[in-house]
């Protein structure tokens, strides 16, 4: 490889990613794994043109994956080259209001984990609970117990043997079983395997802005079961959220109004991480553009990002075709609207060498600069293969069928997701987040603990010549400099973290990369653990203001347990080994240092631990000892 990886990348890839024997014993480099990738992607080109050399191809789409310009999402990663061969990661299925169809999808969700995919579901057709069962003169038990069903199976089947699936419920907010969804996770020993989210509507919202009730509807008749405060169930979501960071809501008619195929359907449900909205039977392949790596000399190189940005929707076409689907009807509506997610990792660490802060305007300023020559190059990319291989099937059922557009490969082709596993691989910031620390420790897989510093902070740490055991043992105490009378103001302004920065500045850096964004933007709100039910409150409101698709919240210390904490004392090891090439001793945490962001190996979600197992807040991801 041209790069050095880091010792976290090496333990991840090695744990999750490169090729294993019967036994367990790695049988691949992480130069093999991304050899693997880019000639079996390349060869995508030959369906299109059997006289195609994929020669360079394949070093066009090597060369960004070892400098670490561009990585696909996990499942391409580990499954492309070899006999499972499913590469994509959002996966959305229907569950209708049958017991034939609940069971169905209920088979089609275990077969899709298995194959290392994550699901989201809509419950929201199911009839309410002690409703009318007409074939049996019962009552239903309502969409939350047929949730507890998916999240039993799914406690049982481990993503294509590497990992456990994860799921999304979604429910609309004029559901009449709405209050007890809200409140399904307050018990946190069940739905461990889903994250939630209340479909937001427009009349919802008029409702709350005028202070009136509104209708609460049966889906199996079409009717008004009750009218409800919309007050009422919005403090309820608040309430719930504040105490446990479940629900979080989308706003299900802002993402049906950028449906760019809104004649095959409405949208009803996202993948696990609310970043990826899709019709039924979808699914997208996702990847993410390394910003940090697109600066060179203080600034942003545009002729290597928009290269990248052209190479990597090359490459995400490419995965369609390839990918071996793990049911029929998914590969049929995935073929049908090609859509493709490229999002981006190294935001933080972007701006960081650009010496901008996160919670400014220059950071918004960078945030939609950035995000519209992405937006618009992947936009150009996909007309320039869709001129040779086609439009995308729906094209003439969707928002593209116009003059302006006459080609267009993919109905969408830009997603922020959280990039968690993919930011430690590639040794860069996740997603768009902030910092969470300077300085932590990781719990990743299997119980595996990785420590980290900041490698920008320790450069300029050492620039300025305060790079000492002092300082260093100083900030470990909460992962954050701004207690620190030892770091010069424009240190601290620079290196801010998660919970330096306000749930404001946190909304204003998600809705500049919603403004360019096609489908969704992942991003966790973080509040500090004093944070007031208001606080949430405000943040719901302005996160709607910022046409935002959805918003997820999380006060710190709402679990009764976190694997990652603040405030803890620190013991002070000079044994810990550096995670950065080379092996060197460095000045880190040890295992009593813990941080304020809650850290899933996958999105960097809050993880908790209960009975044995670390759970992630976020995403689903959890393991068990």
């Amino acid at each position: 490889m041209k790069k050095s990886i880091s010792q976290n990348a090496k333990a991840v890839l090695e744990k999750r990613y490169l090729k294993q024997d019967s036994s367990g014993k790695v049988m691949e480099t992480p130069e093999g794994l991304f050899r693997r990738v880019a000639a079996n992607i390349a060869k995508a080109d030959k369906i299109f043109d059997q006289g195609a050399k994929t020669d360079e191809t394949e070093q066009d789409f090597l060369k960004m994956m070892t400098n670490f310009w561009f990585l696909p999402n996990s499942p391409t990663l580990m499954n492309a080259g070899r006999n499972l061969g499913q590469l994509a990661a959002c996966f959305v299925l229907p569950i209708e209001d049958s017991m034939e169809s609940i069971f169905e999808t209920l088979k089609h969700t275990a077969v899709i984990h298995k194959s290392g995919g994550g699901t989201g579901f809509s419950f929201s057709s199911i009839r309410p609970a002690n409703d009318t069962v007409m074939s049996t003169a019962g009552v239903s038990s309502g969409p939350v117990s047929f949730m507890n069903v998916y999240d039993v199976s799914t406690e049982t089947v481990k993503q294509g043997g590497r990992r456990r699936g994860a799921n999304m419920a979604v429910l609309r907010v004029d559901h009449p079983d709405i209050e007890a969804f809200i409140k399904s996770k307050n018990n946190r020993l069940k739905l461990n395997n889903f994250n939630l989210s209340v479909g937001i509507t427009d009349k919802f919202i008029n409702a709350l802005k005028k202070n009136t009730d509104y209708k609460l509807i049966n889906p199996r008749t079409g009717e008004k079961t009750k009218t409800i405060p919309a007050k009422k169930i919005f403090q309820k979501i608040i309430d719930s959220a504040w105490q446990t960071g479940e629900p979080g809501i989308i706003f299900i008619d802002e993402i049906n109004r950028y449906n760019p195929t809104p004649q095959l359907g409405k949208i009803e449900a996202t993948n696990p991480c609310g970043e990826q909205p899709l019709l039924p039977y979808e699914s997208c392949t996702l990847g993410s553009i390394n910003l940090s790596k697109m600066v060179i000399k203080n600034s942003i190189n545009i002729n290597r990002l928009k290269k990248t940005v052209h190479n990597a929707v090359h490459f995400l076409d490419n995965v369609i075709e390839i990918n071996k689907y793990p049911i029929l009807s998914i590969e049929k509506k995935s073929k049908a609207t090609r859509k493709i997610g490229l999002g981006v990792m190294g935001f933080a660490d972007m701006l960081i060498k650009l010496k901008i802060p996160y919670d400014s305007p220059g950071a918004v300023a960078q945030a939609e600069g950035v995000m519209s020559i992405i937006s618009k190059e992947s936009k150009n990319a996909s007309a320039e293969l869709a001129k040779k291989r086609g439009n995308f099937p729906a094209y003439n059922k969707s928002i593209y069928n116009n003059p302006q557009t006459p080609f267009m490969r993919n109905a969408t082709t830009t997603t922020i997701a959280p990039t968690g596993t993919l930011s430690i691989i590639a040794d860069t910031s996740s997603g768009i987040e902030p910092l969470f620390a300077v300085a932590f420790k990781r719990h990743v897989l299997d119980n595996e603990t990785l420590y980290e510093i900041h490698t920008l902070f320790a450069r300029e740490a050492k620039k300025k010549g305060i790079y000492t055991n002092k300082i260093i043992k100083e900030i470990s105490k909460t992962g954050s400099l701004q207690s620190s009378d030892h770091i010069p103001d424009n240190l601290k302004k620079l290196f801010v973290t998660s919970h330096d920065i306000s749930a404001r500045d946190h909304i204003n850096i998600q809705g500049a990369f919603q403004k360019f964004t096609d489908n969704a933007v992942s991003k966790t709100i973080n509040f500090p653990s004093a944070a007031s039910k208001n606080d949430i409150k405000k943040a719901y409101i302005y996160a709607f203001e910022k046409k935002c698709k959805g918003i997820t919240v999380y006060r710190y210390g709402s679990r009764e347990k976190q694997v990652l904490e603040i405030n803890k004392t620190a013991v002070y090891d000079d044994r810990i080994k550096s995670n950065r090439p080379g092996g060197k001793v460095s000045h880190t945490l040890t295992e009593q240092i813990k941080t304020g962001n809650a850290i899933c190996p996958e999105c960097c979600g809050p993880l908790i631990h209960e009975k044995g197992c670390t759970i992630c807040h976020g995403c689903g991801w959890s393991k068990c000892s």
